[in-house]
């Protein structure tokens, strides 16, 4: 692809932002003594008066005229902690504020334990609001609700997703993102299986019916092109069309991994071995769900289900029952329920250590985020003072967000409907996979996305070792978030009950359907600087042209996953900027939210031993501990989601 502007005009406008910097460089120093001379307040529900902070305006001057990541990270980081400030108090919104839900029966008390154990279902982790972030309550949102209208018909299948998926989307040529592996891939599917789900359709109602032009090679047999609706919302009244709508989480919002452990009691005594609080394992080491009569279903036929999601499910259930034994050996006289309830609360947070400190450095590799993202788990006072003096302070900014108060900001917790939409990161996944031996590096096996799959990857997992597995992902490369990027294999997707889809018009649909605003606008609700023309969207001319073409001219129409893989990114960014503004606010927020990782991540809680566990653990050492032969290929990787040594 050809960019928008030769290698002068590109020196030039090296030089006038350099020159910009150092002009706005008083004001950046400025922010850093405001935001470290003022107290952390908690900001009022969104609407009301915020109250004015000095640091905010000139925040958004230096963002808009600069750029935070075009700081050094001294002054980056502040600017950050000032947009995440005013996104805390101007972008938390609860829909059930002015649509509120029908009243459920009121939950009983399910007596001392609650305190200690995260439930099955998510209830309780905020006993003063016990359904608060619990599994099938309401996404919240992060645009104003006056905001969130879908657009209606025809408008809203304007352009057909379909034209949007071929035309902008399709991937001719894999660009990988070379300085990750593809473990990040599944890694992310992984953690939205925790996070959140709309379900899977709305079989009882007319689905969507997409435009296809003339040449559109969708088979004839699946003509129309039909995308199935979101599930409504049941616990809405009978309103019409008088209020914004919503949509319900199937899964619990918590970081609780429930990928793993299930959303509901009946899923979680499922994976339970009954011994020594311990999931189940059939005798080559992976899950082994028992199936329930009453829905069937194997895990192979779930939609999504494939080999690096298997991996990963394998690896951290391995991890649960590796904790139940150091908690045995620690605590011989503890029940079945209590080994379980703790390893789960430490697995968990595990989990969410590594996504914090690991993936999301690996995938967001700039100085200033790295820095945030250490900071949101130990603080500016580092790991290393904070594992041999605990919190020095009470403040998140210091000693960090993990083992701080409990803070909802004003607004009940939820995860939010702009949260899903900026995590459709299909491109990660490439098309075709090789399957090399760790110890020598020979090629085993060589499968498409498709033969990866399903049903086939149970065939994958039967004729490769684990470990073999992982070091193939983790020498091998993800795709780039970008423009024609998407996998030809999810834009032809045979779902497993034998569906056609194709998967990049189906989240092109899904966020209009949802009422999350297009790019333009979606940028100026999280007060980022505007763009009115293609050519400040993207400096590849060639994407310009393809934008206006298919946007017919009018920026304000181009989809906000399309503006998100167009735009560019901030150095090291393997996502866009607007993703990563969201993700600063939620990602801290499902932190500040949940007492089993501020107010209960403590020993009394966890055990010494279980924050010990986490504490000392990272991606390379579970798998170590599970898979030791694959030492050779992460000596001296410093981060497992970077690319591995080559076996020799």
């Amino acid at each position: 692809m050809a960019h928008g502007s030769a290698s002068g005009g590109n020196q030039q406008g090296e030089w006038r932002r350099n020159s910009q910097l150092w002009l706005w460089m008083p004001l950046a120093l400025t922010i850093v003594a405001l935001i470290a001379g003022r107290p952390r307040q908690p900001p009022p529900q969104p609407g009301r008066a915020p109250g004015w902070r000095p640091w905010l305006p000139l925040a958004n001057l230096i963002d808009h005229k600069i750029g935070w990541h075009r700081l050094p990270w001294p002054l980056g980081l502040p600017v950050v902690v000032a947009f995440l400030r005013q996104l805390r108090r101007e972008n938390l919104y609860d829909p059930s504020s002015i649509t509120p839900s029908r009243p459920r029966p009121p939950l009983s008390f399910p007596g001392p334990a609650a305190r200690t154990t995260r439930s099955a279902d998510g209830t309780f982790n905020d006993l003063g609001d016990p359904t608060m972030g619990s599994a099938n309550t309401r996404f919240g949102r992060n645009v104003p609700l006056s905001r969130t209208f879908p657009e209606p018909t025809p408008a809203l299948l304007s352009p057909s997703p379909r034209t949007v998926s071929r035309e902008l989307l399709t991937r001719h040529q894999f660009q990988p993102a070379e300085t990750l592996n593809v473990l990040v891939a599944p890694w992310i599917q992984f953690m939205i299986r925790d996070w959140f789900s709309h379900g899977r359709g709305d079989k009882n109602a007319l689905p969507w019916e997409i435009p296809l032009t003339a040449d559109d090679p969708w088979p004839q047999s699946a003509r129309p092109m039909t995308i199935l609706r979101t599930i409504p919302d049941p616990t809405r009244p009978e309103q019409g069309n008088r209020t914004p709508p919503t949509h319900i989480n199937t899964e619990t919002h918590w970081w609780d991994a429930s990928q793993l452990y299930g959303s509901d009691a009946s899923y979680q005594q499922r994976t339970r071995s009954g011994v020594d609080g311990k999931l189940r394992v059939n005798e080559r080491g992976f899950p082994d769900v028992e199936i329930d009569p009453l829905q069937p279903e194997h895990p192979a036929d779930v939609p999504g289900f494939w080999v690096g999601l298997a991996m990963l499910q394998t690896l951290f259930t391995l991890e649960h029952n590796a904790i139940c034994d150091r908690l045995r050996a620690e605590y011989p006289s503890w029940s079945d329920d209590e080994l379980f309830a703790r390893a789960r609360l430490i697995n968990a947070a595990l989990l969410a250590k590594i996504h914090t400190v690991e993936w999301t450095p690996a995938i967001i590799n700039h100085p200033t985020t790295v820095r945030a993202l250490r900071g949101d788990w130990w603080g500016l006072q580092g790991e290393r003072l904070h594992r041999l003096f605990g919190r020095l302070s009470d403040s998140d900014i210091l000693s960090g967000l993990v083992g701080s108060k409990t803070d909802h900001f004003g607004v009940p917790y939820a995860l939010t409907e702009e949260f899903v939409a900026v995590y459709r990161m299909h491109p990660l996944m490439p098309d075709d996979y090789i399957f090399r031996a760790a110890d020598d590096h020979r090629v085993l096996l060589e499968r498409n996305l498709t033969g990866v799959a399903q049903h086939s990857a149970l065939e994958v997992l039967d004729e490769v070792p684990m470990s073999d597995l992982l070091y193939s992902f983790g020498v091998a490369h993800p795709g780039q978030l970008s423009l024609h990027n998407f996998p030809r294999g999810l834009q032809e997707f045979h779902r497993p009950d034998g569906r056609l889809q194709d998967l990049a018009a189906t989240d092109i649909l899904r966020t209009r359907e949802l009422g999350v605003p297009r790019y333009t606008e979606f940028r100026k609700l999280f007060h980022m600087r505007p763009i009115t023309t293609f050519g400040e969207l993207t400096e590849n001319r060639d994407w310009a042209e393809q934008l206006r073409h298919i946007y017919d001219d009018d920026i304000n129409r181009v989809d906000l996953m399309v503006g998100m893989f167009a735009e560019p990114k901030p150095r090291g960014f393997a996502f866009s900027d607007p993703a990563f503004r969201v993700f600063v606010l939620m990602a801290t927020r499902r932190i500040t939210s949940d007492r089993f990782l501020t107010t209960d991540f403590t020993p009394q809680v966890y055990t010494q031993t279980g924050l010990d566990w986490i504490a000392d653990n990272s991606m390379a050492t579970v798998i170590l501990r599970h898979f030791p032969a694959l030492r050779p290929a992460l000596r001296g990787v410093d981060n497992a989601f970077q690319p591995w040594h080559l076996a020799t």
